[in-house]
């Protein structure tokens, strides 16, 4: 009989093999519209995993050629063609201003042959209806976005990573094989619920930046450089993140407003006089939006605090 410290190298090994024949099961073809950083990261990550990359369509004949570089595999083209057609999934990661007319042409190109096939989108506000032309002709239409944010500098980590998924069934089917493969956590979610789905990110990963950033130029106001301005803030922010994380949110919620001390709110407020006046407005809005989400009583938090932000200059610089 093995010991348990000789039996733990053995299951590691077997889940190993299990992982390994799992891709192998779900390796397909994919071709790749608009492949950006959302679309080569995707890609190459797949390629790595033992799929094949089919065509690769951005808008330029040397963009396309630049991706299937960065992919390490793959047909460039510098529009939709029928080779598109050539794989079993269709993945389109274009603008959202775009993707309706992209999948319009896509209909017209595959016509009859796109029944059964694979088409997912990429977009976080937008379900699958938009692309209602594909579905008409067979194909099964769905859409899966990773809650993450991609920058272009370096791969961003999709381990652990939520990857929303709705459309139809055999769509979501495959979607959730593909965010798994990719390490990420596959979550179902309704159609009408993206466009609130995806403020919840735009919130964190955009409107939160602009926060950091205001935060940044009032310490630059005062005197301080970039560099201490960041040295002050980053580890601040760290630590906000890591609390909230560990205790949850009323528990590590922490300043002025979170211990009723209106008289230094007070001069927060008219500090942020001798700035524009977004500012100003970025604070108030973010105080008020604090008493209703983190405190225990949020109306009454509400009138105290909208007293003292009365106070406000109505000048802005």
């Amino acid at each position: 009989m093995l010991s348990r410290s000789m039996s733990r190298p053995i299951h590691a090994q077997r889940h190993t093999l299990r992982r390994a024949h799992h891709h192998r099961t779900v390796s397909r073809t994919i071709s790749i519209i608009g492949a950006g950083r959302v679309g080569q990261t995707f890609a190459k990550r797949l390629r790595k995993l033992g799929w094949r990359i089919g065509a690769v369509v951005t808008r330029s004949r040397g963009s396309a050629c630049a991706a299937v570089r960065a992919i390490g595999a793959g047909t460039p083209d510098a529009a939709l063609t029928s080779e598109v057609l050539d794989a079993d999934v269709i993945l389109l990661s274009v603008p959202d201003d775009v993707l309706e007319s992209v999948g319009q042409k896509l209909a017209k190109i595959g016509g009859e042959k796109l029944h059964g096939k694979i088409v997912l989108h990429t977009s976080g506000a937008l379900d699958h209806r938009v692309l209602a032309p594909l579905a008409r002709r067979g194909a099964f239409t769905g859409s899966m976005h990773p809650m993450q944010t991609f920058s272009g500098r370096g791969a961003p980590r999709l381990d652990g990573v939520i990857f929303s998924i709705e459309g139809a069934p055999p769509a979501r089917h495959a979607a959730q094989k593909i965010a798994s493969a990719l390490g990420g956590t596959p979550v179902i979610i309704h159609a009408n619920d993206k466009p609130a789905y995806h403020a919840s990110g735009t919130s964190v990963a955009g409107h939160a930046l602009a926060l950091v950033e205001s935060a940044t130029q009032t310490l630059m106001k005062i005197g301080f450089t970039r560099g201490r301005a960041n040295q002050a803030l980053l580890p601040l922010i760290r630590q906000m993140l890591d609390n909230y994380q560990l205790l949850g949110p009323r528990a590590a919620w922490t300043g002025p407003l979170s211990r009723g001390d209106y008289a230094t709110i007070s001069k927060h407020v008219k500090a942020l006089r001798q700035f524009p006046r977004e500012f100003q407005d970025a604070y108030a809005a973010l105080a008020l939006l604090s008493a209703r989400v983190l405190s225990n009583k949020p109306s009454a938090t509400s009138t105290k605090l909208t007293g003292t932000l009365k106070l406000r200059g109505k000048k802005s610089h």
